[in-house]
């Protein structure tokens, strides 16, 4: 079963949405034969490479919102944040375009790595106040998940996954998807937001049982498994 995932590196419900995917995945039956693959999507394209100030000066005054609102929102998130096990800190995140962010996962992708390296992105940006914009911080993000230095910097300096960045975003708008996290299993089923572990888990099963349909098997030259005989008899609630 594939599940495709569209998400933004500075999206923080993005790595809510991750963690409690995760959680269900987990204890899904299925789960070794579920492939997962991160599509790119940005919430603000137009952001500079680098914005000076900080992400509550930021929301404020590119999205026009009070700024006591922003810190109000930042609080709630960090609380529903640490229920997942994850240590938000608005305080010190450095705002920047996540496009080179992207970059790096479509080439971690193709190295079987995108998993490792999206984690990594987030942590880096929402834990840890480091600058996903960074060619320093790329680099050792990528080479910690076993990628070549100087290939990220190639691919990085050359914009060698600039089209697949754009490829995701255009799909995604295709999709009707307009906020992330969004999740679509098996290209039927669509799942939008950090929604609970238990819709996740729903979800998974709904998605598995229509690509897997049960089928009955009788005796050769029986009509129906009821055509069975005594060895195909069963015990329901109203006995045997």
């Amino acid at each position: 079963m594939n599940i495709d995932i569209w998400s933004d590196i500075a999206c923080p419900w993005c790595y809510i949405g991750k963690r409690r995917f995760e959680s269900a995945l987990a204890r899904f039956e299925h789960r070794d034969d579920v492939t997962v693959t991160w599509h790119s999507f940005q919430l603000d394209p137009t952001l500079p490479a680098h914005y000076d100030g900080t992400e509550l000066e930021y929301l404020s005054e590119r999205k026009g919102m009070p700024a006591d609102r922003v810190a109000q929102m930042f609080a709630q998130v960090t609380e529903v944040a640490a229920g997942e096990g994850l240590a938000y800190d608005f305080d010190s995140v450095v705002v920047a375009n996540s496009l080179p962010g992207h970059e790096l996962m479509h080439l971690a992708a193709e190295h079987g790595v995108a998993g490792e390296v999206k984690e990594a992105l987030l942590s880096a940006h929402f834990e840890h106040g480091e600058d996903i914009g960074s060619r320093e911080v790329l680099v050792r993000i990528g080479t910690e998940a076993g990628l070549d230095a100087g290939e990220i910097t190639a691919a990085l300096d050359s914009g060698r996954y600039a089209d697949a960045v754009g490829s995701d975003i255009r799909r995604a708008q295709s999709l009707g998807i307009t906020g992330v996290p969004f999740f679509v299993l098996d290209d039927k089923y669509g799942v939008s937001g950090a929604q609970p572990v238990e819709l996740f888990e729903q979800a998974l099963r709904t998605a598995w049982a229509e690509s897997h349909p049960l089928v009955m098997v009788a005796p050769e030259g029986a009509a129906a498994p009821s055509d069975a005989g005594l060895n195909g008899q069963a015990c329901g609630p109203d006995g045997c």
